[in-house]
This record gives C-alpha cells, sequence and structure tokens, in this order.
C-alpha cells in the first residue's frame, strides 16, 4: 500500500516541476525606475522584452526623440531652473537699487521744501514739509518698481515653463512613437 502513496507523490512532484519550468522566472524589483517611468512615460514589452533589453531600446529612442524635436527634458529642467534663479536675483537687484529711494526723496523734498519756504519765510518749515512729502513719495516709487520686478519675473518664469511643457509633450510623443515602434505599449 506504500507504494501507490510513493508514486502519487513523486508524480505530483514531477507535475509541479514541469509546471515551474513553463513559467518564466520573476525577477524581483531594482528599486531603479526605468529612463521611460522617470519621464512619466509608461512602457510596457508587448513581445517579452528582458530588462536590459528594454533600458537599450528606451536610450536608443531617447536619443531618436532628442534628435527630431531638438528637445532634451534633462537638459530643459536645468534652463528652466537657471531661468529661476536669474529672475529672482533680477528682483533683488531692483530691490538693492532702489533701497535709498525714500532717503533720496527726502533730501529732494527738503531742499525743494527750503527753497519754497524761504520764498514764503520760513525755509525750515518748507524744509521739514518738502522731506516728509519727499519720503512718501520715494517710498511709493519704490514700491511701484518693485511690483513692476515682481511681475516681469512671474511673466518670465511662466513663459519660461509653457514653453517646458510645450517641449515635453513632443518630446513624450516622439519618444512613445520610437518605442511602440520597438513593440511596446505605451502611455503618459
Amino acid at each position: 500500500m506504500r507504494t501507490p502513496n510513493v508514486l502519487a507523490i513523486i508524480a505530483a512532484a514531477a507535475a509541479v516541476s514541469a509546471a515551474s519550468a513553463q513559467t518564466p522566472p520573476v525577477s524581483a524589483p531594482t528599486g531603479q525606475k526605468t529612463l521611460a517611468a522617470t519621464l512619466n512615460v509608461y512602457a510596457f514589452p508587448s513581445a517579452g522584452q528582458a530588462p536590459s533589453q528594454q533600458a537599450t531600446d528606451e536610450t536608443t529612442c531617447y536619443n531618436w526623440a532628442v534628435q527630431n524635436t531638438g528637445n532634451d527634458p534633462f537638459q530643459a529642467a536645468k534652463n528652466t531652473q537657471n531661468a529661476q534663479q536669474q529672475a529672482a536675483q533680477h528682483q533683488q537687484q531692483v530691490q538693492q537699487a532702489n533701497a535709498g529711494a525714500g532717503a533720496k526723496g527726502a533730501v529732494g523734498g527738503a531742499a525743494a521744501g527750503a527753497l519754497i519756504g524761504a520764498i514764503a519765510g520760513d525755509a525750515g518749515k518748507g524744509a521739514a514739509i518738502g522731506a516728509g512729502a519727499g519720503l512718501l513719495a520715494g517710498k511709493a516709487k519704490q514700491s511701484q518698481q518693485q511690483q513692476q520686478a515682481s511681475q516681469q519675473a512671474k511673466q518670465q518664469v511662466q513663459a519660461a515653463n509653457q514653453t517646458q511643457a510645450q517641449q515635453l509633450d513632443a518630446f513624450k510623443k516622439a519618444f512613445s512613437v520610437c518605442l511602440e515602434s520597438h513593440q511596446y505599449m505605451v502611455r503618459y
């Protein structure tokens, strides 16, 4: 009676072994993103390409898309960061240039007030009034220039971001077309 049980176990083991031989081994994720995934493009190997082949195909398609669109997403990101830094520096320069505007206005106002006060008979009082008016005028001018500089910086950054988004979209289309020609199902 023991013999049939042993034969059944051996037959079951052979069946399991044969089934596992037909199923390809599943590799553990490496934790590294593919080039496509870094670009938020999802590529599925429709023809069963190995991960190493997919990496090669993605690199080939990346280079092809750069050549055909003239856009390199990684370089564009660096350029946008540089533009944002330049805009911030320009805004700081405007603020520094306008830092003494209130004092300059006060000095100019005091001089004009003293002149008017001298004509009216009280140069000191005229100078004090002129200094106050000049200070307020200088501060208002400074505030207006800072707002203009801030507005210009925002517009430059928005234009750069919009251009980068359009370039990235064109790049992704070209990259996807190339991957599809290498038998990948692609979505972005």
